[in-house]
């Protein structure tokens, strides 16, 4: 019987072999093929099995991924998971082999056999403890006394992180490792010395034994994690480095036994002169050691290619000053609620994010725009979580708390990306699936051709040579080349105000060939100001018809019917209740004011409604937007009566921005819903490649699909709600980080500050980041293309050189650590 069957949650090729092997392994199944793009499993059974018995079969192997009948969505089900008491409890594979997939408790990657490396976020650093000095059972929220001995509790010091654990476990291991290799490395190397002083002690034979009795610490305590690794990963058949390490740093410690208690049953070739089995306690001993040093050096490494979200975490404080009844209480961030008035004292972070309701003052928030210079704030404005008070002090409302603010945002943000998959990566998935099996087979023929052809002794040098083979291959070098580079890329772009959705993001910026923007608020500063009102007819005063404006632009949320409103505020205009409100997208809104029809907006909304506008005002309008402005036409009961001007000046960086990503070889095209003759004073004054006024949000869309079926490989920058089509359609969105919800949603790229000078520095760091990749991968490929055939013993022919397997070793676990700090150069790059 052959049944098909839909299959959630996978991921990558790594979710796809594990289902499969999930599959396989229930009773009845007699073959299992999964279709990772369909989602489906075609299981062929000898009779039927009830779909139950899969479902059981997906849960008992942990429930990260269900089976069902194809139509049927069924989610896997989540167990609810304990919060850590230390760190996140969130952890990840470094090499991303099954995706972005995690996992809640530290140990190895069941693809790639690497540690799993613990994510970094907030969650952990509000969670302060108190406790006694004299009691440390005694544990509480805040600070206090002892209810046992009266004493004043102290913070408890947080626990060393998982990262800090795995790597004090594995330097005690290799110190453990290193004090028996060495004396096993003395005395297999002293068989070099004339007279071997140790001979005059004991006999080779003896001596040993003495190696063995020091290698099985070495073996069976410091370095045993690799070979669990290695049978895991013969077992799953997720062949890895792991697997090559076991197979020649076993293949070298078995037969050096064997050769302890059988040396009858081998041939004379490897025994030494006294009739002893030559033995190689000290190659598999060293081998190890050398590879433990390797993994000791990467999660060193590994700890710093993520310093950018450390360094963000720093940010966060974990303690407010509440202002309750007015008095001034310290709580912990964790107990701020929406809408809770604080005190911000002078050179304090801020705690959440949230708007000013008195006094004034200058906040650096160089640490999330990137951007050196305080900003001046005020009632009103808005402040964000971890940026830095200036010398006043101020009181705020909360806004934000917890996970939805800006710094827990960006951490997000960086995290996810981290752990995107980028589309080069599918290179080294290619090569690595095919890696190990090849490895295996050449050393399997380097061992065939020494055997026949080799000097003697043909089957010692047959044996070194093989192992040697195994041992200086490194998939791990091919695995880490992109991940590293996104990782340190993503939070050195988080650094300078560059929020990346995905690793796909930042490799297809540097493709970018054509740049389109949007005028409100991308180019120009999005704070439109009132110019004036201009009345043409003297049906209605000045004032009521500036009433109108006011009242009407009320229910709307577009920054120029903003810029109205609050200059009806500061001029104390009272807002009139407007009923039918609507907001023609594009073009203007309407709606009745005392039983008198309103109409605000530009020439279409006039033309849509049937509203004449006189040539003398046309003329007035032409002239205001040949300046710049943005006009809107005023119709009440179907005439119009005046029009109104908003001012919104350009940015101080947009022209330089614009001529540095000109510069780079992008073409720079301004869509905007204004008014053609305004458009073109902006893309005149700012040497625009093109412009188009007068656009709906479809208009843009179809734009943007235009410039695609041309071949040109096309970005979107906007803020707005009317950009998000745009947006989502490009192959690349960029969303000012001073917009709105729904723009950020749609781009792959944010720009925290909301300036064009942003999209350069995404432009160079995505330019970084893929030579960075690029380095990696050549190194990682041109590493393992001459070693192997270095060590498979290609070069004795011609000039007489060997590579022993323990210099194999180290050159295998230095390749992996020298592409880690290749990466790590992102950090110094400067992408301004």
């Amino acid at each position: 019987m052959k049944h098909t069957y839909h299959i959630h949650g996978m991921s990558c090729n790594g979710c796809r072999n594990h289902v499969e092997q999930t599959l396989s392994k229930v009773e009845g199944v007699t073959s299992v093929e999964v279709n990772l793009e369909k989602a489906e499993a075609v299981i062929e059974m000898e009779e039927h099995v009830p779909i139950e018995t899969f479902q059981q079969a997906m849960e008992m192997d942990g429930g990260s991924y269900s089976i069902h009948m194809p139509g049927h969505h069924h989610e896997p089900k989540q167990e609810k998971k304990q919060a850590p008491t230390t760190g996140t409890g969130t952890f990840y594979c470094p090499m991303h082999c099954e995706g972005d997939k995690t996992y809640d408790k530290p140990g190895d990657c069941p693809v790639c056999g690497m540690d799993l490396v613990e994510e970094q976020n907030t969650s952990s650093n509000s969670n302060q403890k108190w406790t006694c000095p004299m009691h440390p059972e005694v544990v509480e929220d805040g600070p206090g006394s002892c209810p046992k001995c009266g004493m004043d509790l102290v913070p408890m010091q947080p626990e060393a992180s998982a990262e800090e654990k795995t790597y004090k476990k594995l330097l005690k291991k290799f110190w453990i490792a290193v004090g028996f290799t060495l004396p096993i490395f003395l005395i297999a190397m002293s068989e070099m010395i004339p007279n071997n002083p140790l001979y005059e002690i004991l006999r080779p034979k003896y001596w040993n034994w003495v190696q063995f009795a020091l290698s099985l610490p070495v073996v069976f305590y410091a370095t045993w994690m690799f070979f669990q690794r290695a049978y895991r990963s013969i077992k799953t058949w997720n062949l890895n480095m792991f697997t090559l390490i076991g197979i020649g740093a076993g293949v070298a410690f078995v037969f050096s036994v064997l050769g302890l208690l059988f040396p009858g049953f081998f041939p004379d070739q490897f025994k030494s002169e006294t009739g002893a089995v030559h033995v190689y306690f000290e190659a598999a001993t060293v081998i190890l050691t050398l590879v433990l040093l390797g993994q000791l050096l990467e999660a060193r490494a590994h700890s710093k290619t993520n310093n950018a979200v450390k360094e963000l975490l720093k940010l966060a404080p974990n303690k407010a000053i509440k202002v309750v009844d007015g008095e001034e209480v310290e709580v912990s961030i964790d107990a701020i609620e929406l809408g809770d008035i604080l005190r911000v004292k002078p050179g304090e972070k801020i705690p959440v994010d949230g708007v000013i309701t008195e006094g004034e003052t200058s906040v650096d928030e160089s640490m999330i725009t990137g951007e050196p210079i305080p900003v001046e704030k005020g009632v009103e404005d808005k402040v964000s979580s971890g940026t830095i008070n200036g010398n006043q002090s101020f009181l705020m409302k909360a806004e934000k708390v917890g996970s939805d603010t800006l710094l827990s945002q960006i951490i997000k943000m960086v995290n996810d990306a981290s752990r995107s998959r980028a589309p080069i990566q599918n290179l080294a998935d290619k090569v690595s699936a095919y890696f190990v099996p090849t490895v295996v087979i050449i050393s399997i023929l380097t061992f065939a051709i020494w055997a026949i052809w080799g000097p003697q002794p043909t089957y010692v040098y047959a044996l070194i040579n093989a192992i040697a083979v195994l041992i200086i291959a490194c998939p791990c070098a091919l695995g880490l080349a992109t991940p590293m580079s996104v990782m340190v890329g993503v939070g050195k772009g988080a650094q300078n105000g560059v929020l990346i959705k995905n690793a796909e993001a930042l490799e297809k910026m540097a493709d970018v060939d054509t740049l389109i923007i949007d005028k409100t608020g991308t180019i120009t500063e999005g704070k439109p100001t009132f110019d004036k009102l201009e009345v043409f007819l003297d049906t209605y005063s000045e004032e009521d018809l500036l009433q109108y404006v006011v009242s009407v632009n009320a229910n709307s949320e577009h920054p120029l019917a903003q810029a109205t409103v609050k200059y009806g505020k500061e001029n104390n205009i009272k807002i009139l209740k407007t009923e039918s409100f609507n907001a023609v997208t594009g073009m203007g809104v309407e709606g009745k004011i005392k039983d008198a029809k309103i109409h605000l907006g530009n020439i279409k909304l006039m033309e849509k409604v049937n509203v004449e506008v006189s040539d003398a005002m046309k003329e007035k309008v032409k002239k205001a937007q040949g300046e710049g402005k943005t006009v809107s036409y005023l119709a009440v009961e179907g005439k119009c009566q005046a029009f109104v001007s908003i001012g919104d000046k350009i940015k101080a960086t947009s022209a330089k921005a614009i001529k540095a990503i000109q510069d780079k070889g992008i073409a720079v095209i301004m869509l905007t819903g204004d008014n053609a003759t305004t458009a073109k004073a902006v893309a005149s004054e700012l040497h625009l490649d093109d412009f188009k006024a007068e656009t709906l949000p479809e208009d843009k869309m179809k734009e943007v699909e235009r410039l695609q079926g041309e071949g040109k490989v096309v970005a979107m920058a906007g803020d707005g709600i009317n950009d998000a089509p745009a947006l989502a359609k490009s192959d690349l969105g960029i969303a000012m980080g001073t917009g709105t919800d729904v723009a950020i949603e749609s781009a792959m790229i944010t720009l925290v500050k909301g300036d064009l000078h942003g999209i350069v520095k995404a432009r160079n760091l995505s330019e970084a980041v893929m030579k960075n990749i690029k380095q990696n991968l050549f190194f990682a490929l041109i590493y393992n293309t001459i070693g192997v055939p270095v060590a498979a013993g290609v070069l004795y022919p011609f000039i007489g050189i060997l590579l022993s397997p323990m210099i194999a070793a180290l050159a295998m676990s230095f390749s992996s650590v020298s592409v880690i700090a290749n990466a790590l150069r992102l950090r110094t790059k400067s992408i301004d």
